[in-house]
């Protein structure tokens, strides 16, 4: 059972939760002005997790004949079949059942909307297929996230997550678009769209550039319309600059640090702004 728990973890690259756990918290402590009930903290913190899975498992399953010709993920348990095309399905709407459910817990009008975070989640892996613009897609699954604890929490939509989670949405549209770099004659070869794929690495790593332009403009939104201080524009700048720093480890001719441009600093930056966001809440200058 272990082992199979470890298998099932890999699947669905359970440490990556880093990269949205951070923004779900920090939206908890903008909306909220300080901490919620533990409950409410738990249910919240289930959702984000179920759906994160949901999506990867969902991810992996509509990808399998893609990943099974690319060199690159020929080492993959949904690829050697340590993990089976069915137990990947079967894992994918448990998770969404299980999103569902903590949804309902929080409010039935978080609950209503559910099924739109989980279509978003099967919709990303299938846009591949028809869109060069599917780094968008999975933005839209981000942009929801913030609005979504928003409901959670008031049963309304505060206008700083809208902005909050166009924010996060460019954040990881561009970072996606790095990620597609690695794959980018493999995607040509085989019809999988991305913009890599249909403009090229210099083209691509302008739009990067711009997404996360949009994405330092929407968090300054973010905080003007959350009535934050001194110390979350502090954050911010730091964010900034590690964005900066992500953005000089990729260049046209050589994307060697693309690991670590993706995962390592995207890591920091969804960290970096959740402790200067709880900082600032509580520590007003």
């Amino acid at each position: 059972m272990i082992q199979k728990i470890k298998l099932y973890a890999n699947l669905v690259k359970f440490e990556h939760t880093i990269f949205a756990i951070p923004f779900v918290f920090a939206a908890v402590f903008i909306v909220e002005k300080g901490f919620p009930s533990l409950d409410r903290i738990f249910w919240i913190l289930i959702a984000a997790v179920a759906g994160r899975t949901a999506g990867m498992a969902f991810n992996r399953f509509f990808d399998l004949p893609f990943d099974k010709l690319n060199p690159r993920s020929k080492n993959w348990v949904s690829v050697t079949g340590d993990v089976k095309s069915g137990e990947i399905i079967l894992l994918a709407v448990i998770s969404s059942a299980v999103l569902a459910f903590a949804a309902y817990q929080l409010n039935k009008l978080a609950f209503y909307l559910s099924p739109v975070a989980i279509a978003l989640l099967i919709i990303y892996p299938l846009g591949k297929r028809f869109t060069n613009f599917v780094h968008l897609i999975l933005g839209a699954v981000y942009f929801i996230i913030p609005i979504a604890v928003s409901i959670a929490l008031k049963g309304t939509v505060e206008t700083s997550m809208v902005f909050l989670g166009l924010g996060m949405a460019f954040w990881v549209a561009g970072f996606d678009i790095f990620y597609a770099l690695q794959d980018i004659e493999f995607d040509r070869k085989v019809g999988v769209h991305s913009i890599p794929a249909r403009y090229g690495i210099k083209k691509a790593i302008l739009f990067a550039r711009v997404f996360h332009l949009s994405t330092f403009v929407f968090l300054l939104l973010t905080g003007y319309f959350g009535e934050l201080g001194v110390i979350y524009y502090i954050g911010l700048l730091v964010l900034t600059a590690f964005l900066i720093y992500e953005h000089s480890l990729i260049k046209e001719n050589d994307l060697s640090k693309i690991n670590v441009a993706f995962f390592t600093i995207n890591g920091y930056i969804s960290i970096i702004y959740m402790i200067f966001v709880i900082l600032d809440v509580y520590i007003k200058i």
